[in-house]
């Protein structure tokens, strides 16, 4: 989600560090999974500690939660991982919905809540997610935005514990992590649901890692599908999203966190792979070929359109195909660029697409990061219906150019050839009508409804988190609510008109080098929202560091920021083996998107440093 250098160091990390004294951490919100205690560093003096600047919207953030859990466990009498949430959307600065948040990805470390962005502001973060090393005497020794940084931190890590064990300032011992109680609910943040050709109801229990059928009330539970533990197997999911009926026999699932396709016989409960490999898609991966071969990347909704199985694939913000009778996965659509582009398939930019509904003549895409309705039309065009970008969102009906929704996840087709929106962070159902170009809302007080289904004249909603099923009469007329309209709350950076140094900064971890063995091992791409706002200075490129020009005409924007780098292990200081018995060197991707809201200012900055990884050390 979304933030070459002067010099772009290959070499191994000296062993002398720049070290930057870590300011306090504050959030009004206080502090979650510590059993009440409120926590200072002075408090975490000795330990490694690893701040985590995340926000739940975000895709990104979740698959960091993910990378993360591995270190967590392996040195966990060294180690503190403080998850510092740092709201985007209005929502999610609210303190029950982190609450909700913190319980729905079992997060096992504590949380500050940072609904100010205060300590996001001293740290000077510019992307979700950023992780920041501060070492055993509370210094920060290392920053890193995106994702693919796993490795790197767990080496530091191993650095520090030796450097700080042999100068008697590493103290081992307990964490302040503290397990809340759990709760009894037969679904726990339900994902989406699907009405079975039987009348009742199968529903993707997210939390709980399970399918549940419910009997046609919604309420009474039939029977469970999947172990309920977190897994890969024949009977266990992780973290299942999106259902379809391929069949009357068949459903298939989007299991997120296990980047997989998996199929239900609806008859035995029998659970099978039919596409995924279980491993997450990186840049340079196959994008298409034998289902069973090429990797996902969080796939978060599925629906039929036009013979294949459509994927909201949220996790690199593409929509793929899945031809069941191929037994084949092809990208539809995206470039993996975040942000709001339309057009053709191959060209259209979506921003983490989380909910999908087909009728004949188009696919309807909830996208979420966007808080956009768009749609793909039968020749593989995509169009919005709704929404503007990646930082305008809220509550406003009327039409359609001007309406606005706060994070959608859902969508549903309804017959007469509209749609209703979940529109999530709005607690609320709205509807988008085509033939009017109008919207509407159709129902409010919803909490975090994340999924809908019609049943007959009803339509069935759910709502995430309140664990449930809840079923509405269509209404004939709208819900009047007032107008409201916000922009996420990072500050603008003030920059000085003209010419613009853009430096990414990316230090390869210690003991390897970028990896140049087929051509640049980096990759930059730069836009703008309104595109004017660049005069000169777009597109792609492999340097890291670029001169951009802004338009004197106009004075504030967006920059959209996309880079990559590849490192390999250094053969010089040591390699991998294969099974073979042949040497490899093991290869790590960093990459990450900003959107940077700059501002044209008098005395404004004319460098604008954005951190992959490492420390930005600016020449005079």
């Amino acid at each position: 989600m979304n933030d070459a250098v002067p010099e772009l160091s290959s070499a191994p990390a000296p062993r002398s560090r720049a070290r930057v004294r870590a300011p306090e951490l504050v959030g009004k919100g206080g502090w979650l999974n510590t059993g009440g205690t409120q926590y200072s560093l002075a408090d975490l003096r000795g330990r490694i500690v690893v701040l985590d600047f995340w926000t739940f919207c975000c895709i990104n953030c979740l698959h960091v939660l993910d990378e993360l859990r591995e270190l967590e466990e392996k040195h966990r009498d060294t180690v503190v991982i403080i998850g510092v949430h740092s709201p985007k959307f209005v929502h999610e600065a609210e303190h029950a919905a982190v609450v909700d948040a913190v319980e729905r990805y079992g997060v096992e470390h504590p949380v500050l809540d940072d609904p100010e962005l205060a300590t996001w502001k001293q740290y000077a973060v510019r992307a979700w997610p950023t992780l920041v090393v501060i070492d055993p005497e509370g210094y920060v020794v290392a920053q890193h935005a995106g994702e693919g940084h796993a490795h790197a931190i767990a080496a530091l890590v191993e650095e520090l514990e030796a450097e700080h064990e042999a100068k008697g300032t590493l103290h081992r011992g307990a964490g302040p992590y503290v397990a809340p109680e759990p709760v009894a609910t037969d679904l726990r943040f339900p994902g989406k649901a699907l009405l079975l050709p039987s009348g009742n109801f199968l529903v993707s229990d997210t939390t709980r890692h399970q399918l549940v059928e419910l009997a046609a009330d919604g309420e009474s539970v039939v029977r469970r599908i999947g172990s309920g533990k977190k897994g890969f197997g024949p009977d266990a999911f992780n973290e299942p999203q999106g259902l379809a009926l391929l069949d009357e026999h068949t459903v298939i699932v989007a299991d997120t966190v296990n980047h997989a396709l998996r199929a239900v016989d609806l008859a035995s409960g029998a659970v099978s792979t039919v596409a995924g490999t279980g491993r997450q898609w990186w840049q340079g991966s196959p994008d298409s070929g034998p289902a069973l071969e090429v990797d996902l990347s969080s796939p978060w909704d599925v629906a039929v359109f036009g013979g294949k199985v459509w994927i909201a694939m949220a996790g690199v913000h593409q929509l793929w195909t899945y031809d069941p009778q191929a037994g084949t996965v092809a990208v539809a659509a995206g470039t993996t660029n975040e942000g709001l582009v339309d057009g053709p398939g191959a060209e259209a930019w979506f921003a983490q697409p989380s909910g999908l509904a087909a009728t004949e003549e188009r696919l309807w895409v909830a996208d979420s990061e966007t808080s956009a309705l768009r749609y793909v039309d039968p020749d593989g065009h995509v169009h919005t219906a709704v929404g503007t970008g990646l930082f305008d969102f809220g509550h406003r009906d009327g039409e359609a150019g001007q309406a606005l929704f706060q994070h959608p996840l859902g969508v549903t087709a309804l017959p007469d050839g509209s749609v209703a929106v979940a529109d999530t962070y709005n607690h609320a159902l709205r509807r988008y009508d085509p033939a009017t170009g109008e919207v509407t809302t159709l129902a409010t007080d919803l909490r975090e409804p994340s999924d809908a289904v019609l049943v007959g004249e009803d339509i069935v909603v759910v709502e995430s988190a309140r664990h449930r099923l809840t079923r509405l009469r269509l209404p004939e007329e709208a819900v009047r609510v007032e107008s409201v309209a916000h922009r996420t709350q990072r500050a603008a950076t003030e920059v000085a008109g003209g010419r613009l140094a853009l430096d990414v900064i990316f230090q390869a971890p210690a003991g390897q080098k970028l990896d140049t063995r087929y051509g640049p091992s980096t990759r930059l791409l730069v836009s703008a929202t309104p595109p004017e706002l660049l005069a000169a200075g777009a597109g792609a490129g492999t340097d890291l560091a670029r001169e951009l020009v802004l338009n004197p005409e106009v004075t504030e924007g967006v920059l959209h920021v996309s880079a990559m780098a590849a490192s390999c292990d250094d053969p010089a200081g040591g390699t991998s083996r294969s099974e073979t018995g042949g040497e490899y060197p093991a290869c790590h991707v960093h990459q990450q998107d900003w959107g940077v809201p700059v501002r044209v200012a008098e005395g404004g900055t004319d460098r604008l440093p954005l951190v992959l990884a490492g420390m930005d050390a600016p020449t005079a």
